[in-house]
């Protein structure tokens, strides 16, 4: 009996040695990102006294008026699903001159994000027929805070300057669907912007 007892000691052990000599094999999981599940655009038109423009701006997102004093206006177009924004600032020009220094602003606000870009692709947009002429600039890169900025005038009483800024951490790969649908939206206001 002490024999059996020993040999079921002895073979219980040879199992239990076996099942846990054998080491797990781990693979990395590959980096992934949230779904993103985007709306069907549709668009609204706003228009306010206060403004001397009109623009259409989607749905999903809110207007609110940062500011309101008669030489400048703040507007910020916000996506609150998407933590993101388009800031807006629109003011009325009283000389030639004024228009060249308001251009030569929103070069050098550009110009800060210049260190994280690895790329900038600028692209003009003429409507003669409604006198709205403007550069747009897509910032690529990993780590840029603003990935789209833009300014119209009409050359003559209005100009407009625009910068698109999502508030999580930069990360191109996982933010790409929203920023391209956010794009979109800017190019659709500056298709849609009419000077009053």
């Amino acid at each position: 009996m002490k024999t059996n007892t020993l040999l079921l000691i002895a073979i219980a052990a040879a199992l239990l040695a076996a099942a846990c000599s054998e080491t797990p094999t781990y693979a990395p999981k590959p980096t992934t990102y949230y779904r993103i599940t985007l709306p069907e655009k549709n668009y609204r038109t706003y228009d306010t006294s206060a403004l001397g423009i009109t623009f259409e701006y989607p749905t999903c997102a809110n207007v609110v008026m940062k500011k309101d004093l008669p030489s400048i206006k703040w507007i910020d177009i916000v996506y609150p699903e998407y933590n993101g924004v388009i800031f807006l600032s629109y003011k009325t020009l009283k000389t030639s001159a004024q228009l060249g220094n308001e251009v030569d602003t929103a070069d050098q606000l550009l110009r800060l994000h210049y260190q994280k870009a690895s790329g900038v692709e600028e692209q003009a947009y003429n409507n003669p027929e409604r006198k709205v002429f403007a550069n747009t600039f897509r910032l690529k890169g990993q780590q840029i805070a603003s990935t789209f900025q833009f300014w119209a005038t009409d050359s003559a009483k209005h100009f407009v300057r625009g910068a698109m800024y999502i508030n999580n951490t930069p990360n191109y790969d996982s933010l790409e669907p929203v920023i391209n649908y956010m794009q979109d939206d800017v190019r659709h206001i500056l298709e849609t912007l009419q000077w009053k």
